[in-house]
């Protein structure tokens, strides 16, 4: 069969990636054309690549507004682009603001549209239920209360685990010793703390600050801002100058597995510190009309996947326009080795580890996908 797939952003060609290659073991016959990214190349073929995710990720208002002509300029070419590759379905991972768009216009011409990775319309935009509802054939979910919350809404969701469970369990079985990671990223032999800034330009900028004020706070620990590939060192550089806050790049999990605690940003991280049993504290700098509106507009109360997965505040999360260094210092202390807080930390991600499930849910999507599709 043939399987058009739409990812955005890291993350999506990350799991799309893994998704490609479990259809492919399923479907022997299987043909890709993709945007996406490297992930995605590796099982689909680059040749069968239309846009790399960096090309099509815009974020926030100003970006979005002022990139509004190329946006609807390759949405028109990947409409051309799909029907000339005429799919047996169109699988869109995640990236709604995109699409969602592209699902209309496909129900439109009678091609089979597959969600996979649905956007988190529990938590704001709301209104975006209907056009799953209406332009979407199958949705797949990653977080079991999402169940409850679609079949709410008339859509009757599949969820078969998380694909992050996947990566970790794949990583963690090619972690290296403590002494070699050190040794490789120049490090000292104080126990170390994980700083996870956010994979974005304006969230590190926000955010890594902050973080870096902490751990100014922790003499006896070294903090490591673990740093994305795709924004250049000079950005995380010009932050961390003047401080002991370490660089290390493109290792987040195996920083992570060497790390007493992390300091989060929220998103998937938080969720992957706390699958991988590091306890944390979440801070995320948000505008000061941001923080007294958020009650109007955020629909839910945590902005953590931890906390939103477990209906509580397991991880302190500290969303401030203006950060209290004194409090987030406390914080932390607080889940570092003989913290107060630790041990019930601990539980609460044995908890969710139980909640999302056991590794193989990328095969466990595609192969429901392929029998679907041979119905």
């Amino acid at each position: 069969m043939r399987y058009y797939v739409i990812a955005g952003e890291p993350s999506g060609d990350l799991h799309g990636g893994k998704l490609m290659q479990g259809i492919a073991t399923y479907d022997t016959e299987a043909l890709f054309r993709f945007s996406g990214g490297d992930f995605m190349a590796e099982v689909g073929g680059r040749e069968n690549m239309l846009y790399h995710y960096k090309e099509m990720s815009f974020f926030g208002f100003v970006q979005v507004a002022r990139n509004l002509r190329t946006i609807f300029r390759q949405m028109d070419i990947v409409k051309r682009d799909i029907e000339e590759f005429n799919p047996d379905v169109i699988i869109l991972i995640d990236y709604p603001a995109f699409n969602i768009r592209i699902a209309k216009w496909a129900k439109s011409r009678g091609i089979k549209v597959y969600y996979y990775i649905a956007p988190k319309v529990w938590a704001w935009k709301e209104r975006r239920v209907k056009s799953l509802r209406k332009y979407v054939d199958r949705l797949y979910t990653i977080f079991p209360f999402e169940t409850d919350y679609f079949r709410g809404h008339g859509i009757e969701p599949h969820f078969y685990g998380n694909p992050l469970v996947d990566d970790i369990a794949k990583r963690k079985s090619t972690l290296p010793t403590r002494e070699v990671f050190i040794a490789e990223c120049n490090l000292d032999s104080r126990p170390i703390v994980a700083l996870l800034a956010g994979s974005r330009i304006s969230e590190i900028r926000a955010n890594l600050p902050d973080m870096v004020a902490i751990a100014n706070r922790f003499p006896n620990y070294q903090f490591i801002v673990t740093a994305v590939p795709w924004i250049d060192k000079s950005i995380y550089d010009s932050i961390i100058a003047g401080s002991e806050v370490k660089y290390v790049c493109d290792r987040t999990q195996q920083t992570l597995a060497m790390s007493e605690a992390a300091i989060v940003t929220s998103g998937t991280a938080t969720l992957e510190t706390a699958l991988m049993g590091i306890p944390e504290i979440v801070i995320y700098h948000v505008p000061w009309l941001y923080e007294k509106l958020k009650p109007y507009f955020l629909r839910i109360p945590y902005i953590s996947l931890v906390n939103i997965n477990l209906n509580r505040e397991a991880v302190k999360e500290l969303v401030r326009c203006r950060l209290n260094i004194d409090e987030a210092e406390q914080e932390l202390r607080a889940i570092l080795p003989n913290g107060c807080e630790r041990e019930r930390m601990l539980n609460d991600f044995d908890e969710l580890r139980k909640m999302i499930g056991s590794d193989g849910a990328s095969m466990r999507f595609a192969q429901d996908i392929v029998n679907s599709l041979k119905i």
